[in-house]
């Protein structure tokens, strides 16, 4: 085994498993030595729930004692672990957060990496990832948590043009926003327009109180979430005010020509085919486009296409134009709303198909 240079490990490593008696079990041990205290304690984590979340996700026991961990478990698992806790801690060293929701990226990466890489003596340094990252002054490094994820920046890296489907909780609005931003902050755009249908008002927001943005703040309170986690506040104030940062309610954008801007249309399962045709058309010189949505929770009336849906069909092969699709496993919200979203799913594949009911009689309350 061949440790990373700032930890030590040492590994009891047990005979092949196709030699053992049929009834026994091996176990292996490995115990692992960081040279840093501070670094260590981040890897473990606070009250050492990373450890935790670590015993949960791979069925070893990892067991803290000042900046040593002994990890136990088979011998799959606890050599998984060890990739999993070296390559956090070479990301602690690089000033990267270290969560829950970072040990499960880290696993999903040494898991990759163990597959592209079977043979001991062909593995990687560690701290080398396998899975892409973007970077904002803010927030720093960000990597891609599984295999969807890096799909989807190495997507939005190297198309004009790029549509995300999935569930909720995959992170592919999250992300859009964050690459926008580091684009924003080398000057490859000059400005960041975000935009979504209005469905739930009819599109008619004229009755709405307030200004252009007061009336569709509430509707993309998501994305300014992920702006105020990528970028200072005063940085995201300073941007709306200036016009760097615009909220472009979709109904008002026909006879637009947007250049030079990095485009965002979240939501966009709830687009008609002419309001996502109207807004593909927008695209204009140094621009590009992040469309999101989740085509299962489509919210336009009965008999409505989505645009998204119908998009996605049309422009299948287009050059510079790419697909990304988020499964209910690249959840990494949390590990309940992967499960709550799974067993929905199931649910859905199971229920008998329905038959459209008219709207009046569908919204007519008790």
């Amino acid at each position: 085994m061949s440790p990373a240079d700032n930890a030590t490990a040492r590994a009891q490593k047990g005979r092949n498993a196709n030699s053992l008696h049929p009834g026994v079990v091996e176990e292996a041990e490995i115990i692992l030595t960081f040279d840093d205290n501070r670094l260590a304690s981040l890897v473990f984590g606070q009250y050492d729930q990373n450890l935790a979340h670590l015993e949960r996700r791979l069925n070893v026991t990892a067991i803290a004692n000042g900046n040593r961990v002994t990890v136990k478990g088979t011998p799959e698992g606890s050599e998984l672990a060890r990739r999993v806790l070296e390559g956090l801690y070479e990301r602690a060293r690089q000033g990267g957060a270290l969560g829950p929701g970072d040990v499960d990226g880290a696993i999903e990466e040494s898991t990759l990496q163990g597959s592209l890489f079977p043979a001991a003596e062909e593995q990687p340094a560690s701290g080398l990832t396998a899975f892409d990252q973007i970077s904002t002054r803010r927030r720093g490094p960000v990597r891609a948590r599984n295999a969807s994820q890096n799909t989807y920046i190495k997507a939005l890296k190297t198309n004009e043009l790029v549509f995300a489907e999935g569930p909720a909780g995959t992170g592919k609005t999250w992300l859009a926003v964050g690459y926008a931003v580091s684009l924003l902050e080398q000057g490859q755009v000059d400005r960041l327009i975000i935009s979504r249908p209005a469905v739930e008002a009819g599109e008619r927001l004229g009755f709405l109180p307030g200004d252009m943005r007061e009336k569709v703040d509430p509707y993309l309170r998501p994305i300014y979430d992920a702006l105020y986690d990528f970028m200072e506040a005063r940085h995201v104030d300073r941007g709306l005010q200036t016009g760097m940062i615009e909220i472009a309610p979709l109904a008002f954008m026909r006879g637009r020509t947007l250049t030079n801007a990095l485009v965002l249309l979240d939501e966009a399962q709830n687009t008609t085919s002419m309001q996502m045709k109207m807004f593909l058309t927008r695209l204009g010189e140094g621009s590009r486009m992040i469309i999101t949505g989740d085509p299962t929770q489509i919210d336009l009336p009965p008999g409505q296409k989505s645009g998204l849906v119908e998009a996605v069909r049309i422009l299948h092969g287009v050059e510079g134009i790419a697909r990304v699709t988020f499964k209910e496993a690249d959840v990494v919200r949390h590990d309940l709303v992967r499960r709550i979203v799974t067993a929905y799913d199931k649910a859905a594949r199971e229920a008998p198909p329905q038959q459209d009911q008219p709207r009046y009689d569908r919204d007519r309350r008790p």
